[in-house]
């Protein structure tokens, strides 16, 4: 194995851990604070670790030799940011297992895998589509309260993790389209700096009091830690590895939020949505290493 590709899993690896335990950092201040008060302190600490990292590699110097182009990028990788998100939290906020999220977040790379198709025009085999199908069944059985209805068929927050897929699959294709030109710094202080403006915009449009304390310090702090860690390495994965074999590892993020999630809040997916769970998984699995070629005949 060239030492690129160990470098793009290693860093897909470390992602995947750190993203897990974002869930659970952000659950727990979310459950006492609102949104718009938890996204500004969240993005402050990651904007400051952004430009300090930035400052260390020596990358901030590229935003003084930016082209036009280049800065319509970045606004538009805002926009998505901020949609993709918000969303997230939000669907972490609602639904009350984060691991449930998580689960349901698999979702993310079967939208990569469609926006591969119709907007990137990439091939795609029978193979992929059956993990696609796999990963939506899974998510179907997930997202079933047991009602009749179709406002009571869905749990509350499957539609917003549906939107926050389709979002972060469309922002993660701009970003795969321009590594070469922007760096995985610049690219990470971007978002948070556009989310941090967005939150502390929100926070006087809405005009919510809040009271802050010693543990929402500290769990915000260290989830925007792990989040700022977490990007940051997806980012470099995708320089050494295919976004579909960075997503293999990624896809097993729901595993670990379900370990983590027990320990942290003592609470387990119900049955029906464990097997779900599994069996989104199982679907990513199968897409993900058919895009890397894993069954193809030699």
């Amino acid at each position: 194995m060239k030492s690129d590709t160990i470098k793009g899993y290693l860093f897909a690896f470390v992602a995947t851990l750190a993203f897990s335990n974002v869930y659970i950092f952000s659950k727990a201040a979310l459950n006492e604070i609102p949104l718009a008060h938890f996204g500004s302190l969240w993005y402050l600490v990651v904007t400051v670790l952004c430009v300090g990292y930035a400052l260390l590699t020596g990358k901030l110097g590229q935003l003084a030799h930016l082209t036009r182009k280049q800065i319509y990028i970045l606004l538009t990788l805002g926009g998505l940011e901020i949609a993709t998100t918000m969303l997230f939290f939000l669907s972490i906020h609602i639904i009350p297992n984060p691991a449930v999220t998580s689960f349901l977040g698999n979702l993310y790379p079967v939208m990569v895998l469609l926006g591969g198709i119709f907007i990137l025009n990439e091939k795609f085999s029978a193979i992929e589509i059956f993990g696609g199908f796999l990963a939506l069944a899974g998510a179907f059985v997930i997202s079933y309260s047991g009602g009749t209805t179709l406002k009571t068929f869905f749990i509350e927050g499957t539609g917003v993790v549906f939107l926050n897929a389709i979002f972060a699959a469309t922002a993660t294709l701009v970003v795969k389209t321009q590594l070469k030109q922007l760096s995985p710094e610049i690219l990470n202080l971007n978002r948070a700096s556009w989310l941090f403006i967005f939150s502390v915009v929100m926070i006087f449009i809405l005009g919510e009091q809040a009271t802050f304390s010693t543990a929402v310090y500290k769990n915000t702090i260290i989830g925007a830690l792990l989040e700022f860690i977490a990007i940051l390495t997806v980012y470099y994965s995708f320089k050494y590895i295919e976004v579909s074999k960075s997503s293999i590892v990624q896809s097993l993020k729901g595993i670990v939020v379900l370990l983590v999630s027990l320990l942290f809040f003592g609470i387990v997916p119900l049955k029906h949505q464990l097997a779900g769970g599994l069996i989104t998984v199982a679907g990513v699995l199968i897409m993900a290493l058919a895009q890397a070629g894993f069954f193809r005949k030699k």
